[in-house]
């Protein structure tokens, strides 16, 4: 089977490129796997704290993390977690209109917030939350014990939904999709049709989806480990010039992308 890949660019790399932990990914179960895009397990053991920045994507996750599993919603914010001794976190990636047939409304209800299972599910997640936290955390186990607690929601295929995750698909793929009006003529709907879809199914719009992917591929640009003309691939990106990239680039990850691209090569 096939190991799902998921946002590797979205993870800002450190000084040096190495990281304190392990990330291993598995494709769910035929049951769930309209739903959820691939379940990641975070392995840590680290004698200081330390701090990881993830940059946010258009998908909804929930985890086991502190006794309880927490549904994630979509967030404009940066997202940092401090890793402290050795520990372990299991959760589930859901299809950017994945969460929302799971839910009893709309996925906007959850964005820029983190609820509870019971709350945003309905059902207690306490029980779940202590056995996937239980050491040592036993991969297979765990993800049984995690789609066992989603199973219980019993959701129902969603013709709606696979058309939000298949739209945000294309708006990733499709480099010379730069603008949300791009995107809606590609789907062969309005603007106003593809943000009302967004907004119930992704819990954002499409205008921030666009534009988190093309920084997403100015990321993996910096990652890459070779020479960039960032002014080109701001052009090719979709920004007015190259310091409209830097402007935006520098908001959601912290840095100026040459500056990120210097500081986070492998030594």
């Amino acid at each position: 089977m096939e190991v799902p890949g998921g946002y590797p660019e979205a993870v800002v790399r450190p000084e040096g490129g190495t990281w304190p932990f392990d990330v291993e990914r598995v494709a769910p179960s035929a049951a769930l796997a309209e739903f959820v895009d691939y379940y990641w397990l975070v392995r840590w053991h680290t004698r200081e704290p330390y701090r990881q920045q993830v940059i946010p994507q258009p998908r909804m996750h929930l985890a086991a993390e502190d006794g309880r599993l927490l549904a994630h919603g979509v967030t404009r914010k940066p997202f940092f977690r401090t890793l402290t001794g050795t520990g372990h976190v299991l959760g589930a990636a859901f299809h950017p209109g994945g969460f929302r047939p799971l839910l009893n409304g709309s996925a906007r209800a959850l964005t820029g917030r983190v609820r509870t299972g019971a709350d945003a599910l309905g059902r207690d997640d306490r029980p779940a939350a202590a056995r996937i936290l239980r050491r040592p955390p036993d991969t297979a186990r765990v993800v049984a014990v995690l789609e066992e607690y989603l199973l219980e929601a019993a959701p129902e295929p969603d013709a709606t939904a696979r058309e939000a995750t298949a739209l945000v698909g294309l708006a990733r793929r499709s480099s010379d999709i730069v603008r949300a009006e791009q995107l809606a003529a590609r789907a062969g709907t309005s603007l106003r049709g593809l943000q009302r879809l967004f907004a119930e199914y992704v819990g954002i719009g499409p205008k921030w989806v666009v534009r988190r992917f093309r920084v997403l591929e100015a990321a993996a640009a910096a990652h890459a480990g070779e020479p960039v003309d960032w002014a080109g691939l701001a052009h090719q990106l979709g920004f007015s010039d190259q310091a409209h990239l830097t402007r935006v680039f520098t908001q959601v990850v912290g840095t100026p992308p040459a500056t990120y691209q210097g500081a986070s090569r492998v030594s």
